[in-house]
C-alpha cells in the first residue's frame, strides 16, 4: 500500500511544481504513517544524516556515493554526518546508529518512491537541506553544511 501511495503521490507532479498540492499529500501520508514523521529523530540536533536511497545494491550511483563517503570520512565525521542506506527494504547506517525506522517510512517521510536513486541531506533540525537524484560530492555536502548557522556556531566553538 505505501509503495502504491508514493508512486501515485508521484505521478501527480513535481513536489516543487505543486508545492500546496504536495504539502497537502505529506499531510496525508504522515497522518496515514504516524511513523514516518518521527523516521528521523533520533538524529534531531545530534546529527546530518545523509540518507541515500537506491533500488538494488547493484545501482552504480549507490556506489559512487559510497566511494565519495569512503574517501572524505573525516570531513563527514568532523560535520556529525551519518550516512543511512536504504536499498529496497534494507536499513543500514555508517559513521552512526542507524534510525529505527522502515525504508518504507524513510520514504515517506523525504518523499522518495520506491526503487529511485535519490541522496538527502537532513539538517541537525530535521528539514531537508539538499537533494539529488545523483551522488552528493563531498565538497557540495561540506560546503552546504559549512554555510548553515549551527555549523557556523559549531566551527567558531572549536576554535
Amino acid at each position: 500500500m505505501t509503495s502504491f501511495i508514493v508512486t501515485h503521490c508521484r505521478d501527480v507532479g513535481a513536489p516543487l511544481a505543486r508545492p500546496a498540492l504536495s504539502a497537502a499529500l505529506g499531510a496525508a501520508l504522515v497522518a496515514w504513517c504516524p511513523q514516518s514523521a518521527q523516521a528521523l529523530d533520533r538524529y534531531t540536533w545530534n546529527a546530518r544524516p545523509l540518507v541515500v536511497f537506491a533500488g538494488s545494491e547493484d545501482s552504480a550511483e549507490l556506489a559512487r556515493q559510497k566511494a565519495i563517503v569512503s574517501d572524505a570520512r573525516g570531513g563527514f565525521a568532523e560535520r556529525d554526518i551519518v550516512v543511512v542506506y536504504i536499498v529496497g527494504d534494507s536499513v543500514t547506517a555508517e559513521l552512526g546508529p542507524g534510525p529505527e525506522m522502515t525504508a518504507a517510512a524513510l520514504r515517506i517521510r523525504l518523499g522518495v518512491a520506491a526503487g529511485t536513486f535519490r541522496a538527502v541531506l537532513v539538517g541537525k533540525d530535521g528539514g531537508a537541506k539538499l537533494s539529488a537524484s545523483k551522488p552528493i560530492l563531498a565538497k557540495r555536502l561540506f560546503a552546504t553544511i559549512d554555510a548553515m548557522p549551527m555549523r557556523r556556531e559549531e566551527m567558531r566553538q572549536n576554535r
